[in-house]
């Protein structure tokens, strides 16, 4: 085992990278909580029940797409870096394509498998990483933060923080309710403890966030702690049911299709480098193994559509678990290992409400603009398309619109300035593609 995972290469040992791996778990523990809440839309009331996904089964779901993702990571590319269902991703999943488009779930987790089925196809070929750099920086940082802008409004929308407001379209809540009031209560716990430098601060916050919630009678008390495993069977395979569905070919599904791909290009690229650097591993600005990494990304999506969830991806908190010391693919391992062991303590969810959640949603996004320090705003052919895909996200409550209206201004500022030498082929595709979005989108 040690001979497999390198350690004395590595310098580490099993205390280490078991420590680490739990350290990654905890930092992520939030997505067991998070993605079933998002992915059900259990904050949204008045939804037909058809529009719902299974709130057991997307957690089910979660935990085992974590652990196969986690696991493939640690076994075939050897790295400490865990997977599991995407922010971002999920909320675009629950929240733009099922609520905002009108598409049925089961036709999303159609568009996950075939995302994932491509991305495969592009990791054997060499070509995911050739189209990964023909997107601009720019725009790529600019999708990040805008992502993160979405995340947090949908968070300070679930607190009740901001509320509907029919002179303004959007206004404060009303401070006096006890369920906005014990959501302020987590943002203030969960930043103080990320101030203080606690890796699973977001996870911590959650935990005292609920306890004080039932010390108030805020939340109800679980009914036990270990429990049945809830079934499956709700969204087990229900992606193959989009292939006989004539809606799921439409150009509105291609634009999702595309969403998922350019979203998850993003997310693990930068995640799988910034991880890597930090734990040393990099050779020089070469990862190694990197087509290995990426091959284990795409099947753990793949996996995670067929069980029933949304994008399978790489998180930046292992780097949590690389600053404990974990250095090898054991220590992804280890966190898959603790995601199969959460699926049998199911009962103690009933105590994660939406205020108990919006912190940690409000947090991520903090750490996810954090990409808007790297674009170059001084050059206003850059800064014209990143500020609208950013400032798009939030204002059209959709991902998809907010990078197709980028991606159509960057080859026109561009070109514009005389640089349209600049601008790779594969953007100009990319803009005739959302132009047809905008045509047939009504």
């Amino acid at each position: 085992m040690k001979k497999f995972f390198q350690f004395e290469e590595l310098g580490t040992n099993y205390r280490r990278e078991f420590i680490g791996g739990l350290t990654t778990f905890l930092a992520m523990a939030y997505i067991l909580v998070v993605n079933p809440i998002t992915l059900s839309l259990t904050t949204v009331p008045d939804l037909p029940d058809a529009m719902r996904m299974d709130y057991g089964a997307v957690f089910v779901a979660t935990a085992i797409a974590a652990a196969v993702g986690s696991l493939l990571m640690g076994l075939i590319a050897k790295y400490p870096i865990a997977l599991a269902p995407g922010m971002g991703l999920n909320a675009f999943f629950a929240y733009t394509v099922v609520l905002t488009m009108g598409i049925s779930w089961q036709n999303a987790l159609g568009g996950v498998l075939v995302s994932g089925l491509i991305f495969i196809l592009l990791t054997l070929s060499g070509l995911r990483e050739k189209i990964i750099n023909s997107i601009p920086a720019e725009l790529k940082y600019a999708v990040g933060a805008g992502i993160g802008l979405f995340i947090t409004f949908i968070g300070f929308q679930n607190a009740g923080i901001i509320v509907n407001n029919d002179a303004v379209l959007v206004g404060l809540g009303d401070f006096t309710q006890g369920p906005v009031l014990l959501a302020i209560f987590g943002i203030i716990v969960t930043v103080i403890l990320m101030t203080r430098g606690f890796n699973a601060g977001i996870f911590i916050g959650m935990v005292i966030t609920a306890v004080v919630g039932m010390i108030f009678g805020l939340i109800s008390p679980p009914s036990g702690i270990v429990g049945a495993v809830p079934s499956l069977e709700p969204t087990f395979g229900a992606a193959f049911g989009a292939f006989g569905d004539s809606s799921f070919y439409t150009t509105e599904m291609l634009v999702v299709i595309l969403t998922f791909l350019f979203v998850d290009f993003f997310d693990t690229a930068g995640t799988l480098v910034a991880v890597a650097n930090q734990a040393g591993l990099m050779k020089g600005k070469v990862l190694p193994r990197a087509g290995k990494a990426l091959f284990a990304d795409s099947c753990a999506t793949v996996t995670g559509a067929i069980l029933g969830t949304s994008t399978t991806t790489s998180y930046i908190e292992s780097s949590s678990g690389v600053a404990a010391g974990a250095r090898s693919g054991f220590a992804a391992v280890v966190t898959a290992g603790f995601f199969l062991l959460s699926i049998f303590f199911f009962p103690l969810l009933e105590v994660i409400t939406a205020p108990v959640t919006a912190p940690a949603l409000i947090i991520v996004g903090v750490l996810m603009v954090s990409a808007l320090g790297n674009i170059d705003w001084t050059k206003f052919e850059v800064a014209v398309p990143a500020f609208l895909t950013i400032i798009s996200m939030p204002l059209t409550y959709s991902i998809a619109t907010g990078i197709a209206i980028g991606f159509i201004f960057y080859p026109i500022t561009m070109i514009v300035k005389g640089r349209a030498k600049e601008i790779h082929p594969v953007m100009y595709f990319l803009f005739v593609i959302f132009v047809l979005y905008f045509v047939f989108l009504h």
